[in-house]
């Protein structure tokens, strides 16, 4: 984990950075989009755990702000305006400012960096009081005319909301969908997932893609489009 020391040390310095990751298309093989992953570098150069990061911002949302907001500029600037961006948003940072929508800085920010080509992921987690803020700023950036994917879809930790579901563009697999793809009862699930997703115009992608053979089961389930550590053409940005 990340002492408090080590953490406002690594804030002030702003050592933050991002990986884009690109969001393949399974039919054309191009790429439609990138997802911003947020990356953090301690003071010796080695990286730490994006997760520990944010951990330990939870317990002082100011700061959750701050470093959100701070990612989020740097993954914004580090496309061209051509280029689609996946972008995951933090459901306590977007509230941490109060719940005034017309003062809320990240949708100024995304405002700001032309909606048409950012697509915002929210994450569902255990927690019934995060389904209900993810679907509360669903609905806010459905009336804003901006794009939502819902994230991690059949991950262990987190649960199923209709509501959220419903709403969305995107739904993205998360990687344990390859992990038991040997499970039958399972997979009868992520399968009536696809299902609902193509029936009700959602694109969905498979993420955690990382070899041939993981390749061959996205055509295999149907999916839209693949992500992973397979496609070699991703980057890092600058330090800010």
């Amino acid at each position: 984990m990340l002492s408090n020391r080590k953490l406002l040390e690594l804030i002030e310095s702003q050592r933050f950075g991002v990986e884009f990751q690109p969001i393949v298309e399974l039919k054309s093989g191009d790429v439609y989009a990138y997802e911003a992953l947020s990356r953090f570098k301690m003071a010796d150069g080695g990286l730490v755990r994006p997760d520990f990061v944010y951990a330990a911002l939870h317990d002082n949302p100011l700061l959750l702000l701050q470093v959100e907001l701070a990612q989020k500029r740097i993954q914004l600037d580090g496309l061209s305006r051509q280029q689609r961006v996946f972008v995951n948003l933090d459901q306590d940072a977007f509230y941490a400012c109060g719940t005034d929508v017309e003062d809320n800085p990240f949708i100024e920010l995304i405002q700001d960096y032309d909606q048409d080509r950012v697509i915002v992921e929210l994450i569902e987690n255990s927690e019934m009081s995060d389904a209900l803020m993810s679907l509360s700023m669903i609905e806010v950036f459905n009336k804003l005319g901006v794009r939502t994917a819902l994230d991690d879809l059949c991950n262990p930790k987190s649960m199923l909301s209709v509501a959220v579901l419903q709403l969305v563009e995107w739904v993205k697999l998360d990687k344990c969908v390859l992990e038991q793809r040997l499970d039958a009862n399972f997979m009868v699930f992520v399968e009536k997932m696809i299902d609902f997703a193509k029936v009700t115009g959602k694109k969905v992608v498979l993420e955690g893609v990382e070899k041939e053979s993981d390749l061959v089961f996205a055509h295999q389930i149907g999916v839209d489009y693949v992500q992973g550590f397979y496609f070699k053409e991703r980057f890092i940005s600058e330090w800010a």
